[in-house]
């Protein structure tokens, strides 16, 4: 493979901003790529997916070039030859470009960290051993590994408009090769990366990428015909929120909830595109939920929380996370779910939902729910622990709470 300078210098600016000043990898990924519309296809995957693995591999990456935050504009691009020697690209000859970085040096050095796990894996001293002490040395080790892997693409069928097997066809005719997942009768994983938001099936909203574990939460909350209205908690963008509409067949009503008024009007914007037309939104206001209050028959609450198993999507979070943020969030999580739990009817049931993988985000949360004064009558049903290296998908748990009659 040839490097090509433009692109290089696409990526490293890119990873000055992540690392640097603070921006979200999506969005710098984002902006990256509008750069110099010259660049195909080839161009943008490259832009893209090592800006992703690099930022994926900071740790290891940085420890080996011997840089240190914030990173020079030479750290940087050792950070980014570091990178091309483990992935056998031979750097280019662009003068002091590289700074003279040693291959055999850098293959040495990733040999010696390999066998310590902080740094072959990746993550900050704090996150490590909090993961060992919730988690066990051996399963953490194994969990990190799997978050570790570039996430595969999952789509959503919309029942409302499609079948599984009918955009499968239709995705396929426009040059999208896509597989069907056993025990997930919504799910199309794609074959290889693409844009699929380009396509016309995507405009007219047949789907919505949405990964696999993502797609056990709807269905968790045991929809029948008796619900009649559902109250999202912590909706945002509407993910979860969609595909209730559409297991709900647009009947009953959706009152999908959120702080952040940006994020529903997004929220507004797809479920248009979706032809779903049983939400309403609601900008959440204290003072008003006592309106809600015994009026649901199912409550989700898809609580904020550290993402630790969203990390193969989105790997700039473990930079971000502190141990005082976790903290922070293990104490909005119990808030909200004994608020929330006040807008269930006597007869309805309630799922709490995260994207962590931490027991002290999931079931322990649960169990202090249920020692509170707001948690006594209801009983847990059920819950599953979904881990990455098990599932090849997200890390997710869920807990369905209900009343005791």
């Amino acid at each position: 493979m040839k490097l090509h300078k433009n692109l290089v210098e696409a990526v490293v600016e890119g990873l000055g901003l992540i690392f640097n000043e603070g921006y979200y990898a999506d969005k710098v990924a984002e902006r990256q790529l509008k750069k110099d519309k010259r660049w195909g296809a080839r161009d943008r995957a490259f832009i893209a997916e090592t800006l992703y693995d690099i930022v994926r591999w900071r740790r290891l990456y940085a420890e080996i070039a011997e840089v240190q935050s914030p990173y020079t504009q030479q750290g940087l691009r050792r950070l980014f030859a570091v990178w091309a020697v483990l992935h056998q690209i031979a750097l280019p000859d662009w003068g002091d470009y590289f700074e003279a970085v040693s291959e055999h040096k850098v293959k040495e050095q990733f040999g010696a960290f390999s066998k310590v796990r902080k740094l072959c894996e990746s993550v900050p001293d704090w996150l490590d051993a909090a993961g060992v002490a919730e988690l066990g040395a051996a399963f953490w080790e194994q969990e990190l590994r799997a978050l570790n892997v570039q996430a595969p693409v999952v789509l959503r069928a919309n029942r409302l408009k499609t079948t599984v097997a009918q955009l499968c066809e239709r995705l396929a005719a426009e040059g999208v090769e896509a597989s069907t997942l056993s025990d997930y009768p919504d799910a199309l994983r794609l074959t290889a990366r693409t844009n699929v938001f380009k396509t016309k099936a995507f405009a007219e909203g047949l789907f919505e990428l949405q990964d696999a574990s993502s797609q056990r939460v709807a269905p968790f909350l045991q929809l029948d015909s008796s619900v009649k209205r559902v109250i999202d908690c912590c909706a945002g963008a509407g993910g979860k929120t969609l595909h209730l509409a559409a297991l709900m067949q647009n009947k009953g009503q959706i009152l999908a909830m959120d702080i952040y008024e940006a994020k529903l009007q997004e929220l507004k914007r797809r479920a248009r595109r979706a032809g779903a037309f049983n939400i309403e939104t609601r900008l959440v206001e204290p003072q008003q939920l006592k309106r809600w209050r015994g009026t649901a028959d199912r409550v989700l609450i898809d609580a904020p929380c550290s993402g630790l198993g969203v990390l193969r999507r989105n790997p700039d979070a473990k930079w971000k996370l502190t141990p005082e943020f976790l903290d922070e969030i293990r104490t909005t999580q119990q808030t909200v779910l004994q608020q929330y739990a006040k807008l269930l009817k006597p007869s309805g049931k309630l799922v709490y939902a995260t994207c962590s993988i931490l027991p002290s985000e999931n079931h322990k949360q649960v169990e202090a729910f249920l020692a509170s004064e707001a948690g006594k009558g209801f009983v847990l049903e059920e819950e599953q622990c979904i881990w990455a290296h098990e599932s090849g998908y997200d890390g997710f748990y869920m807990a369905r709470l209900a009343i005791r009659e």
